[in-house]
């Protein structure tokens, strides 16, 4: 690969790595907005937590094949 090719490329990086870093900052802002003290931190550990609930529950009807209007 010749030294040019590899400069658009890294240009190319550049730009998508700022591009994300933006993203983050603002959904970490948007977070701490909502509520979540810690921001993006704070807000992923709500999520996996209920999500780990919701395994939880759906493993405990696992036997009873009756569908509630709850889970949808």
């Amino acid at each position: 690969m010749k030294n040019p090719d590899l400069s658009k490329k890294l240009a190319k990086l550049e730009t998508i790595n700022d591009q994300l870093a933006a993203e983050i900052s603002y959904l970490d802002q948007l977070s701490r907005s909502l509520g979540f003290a810690e921001g993006l931190k704070t807000l992923k550990s709500a999520a996996l937590e209920m999500l780990a609930a919701d395994g939880k529950r759906k493993e405990g009807r696992k036997d009873n094949k009756a569908v509630e209007e709850s889970d949808f």
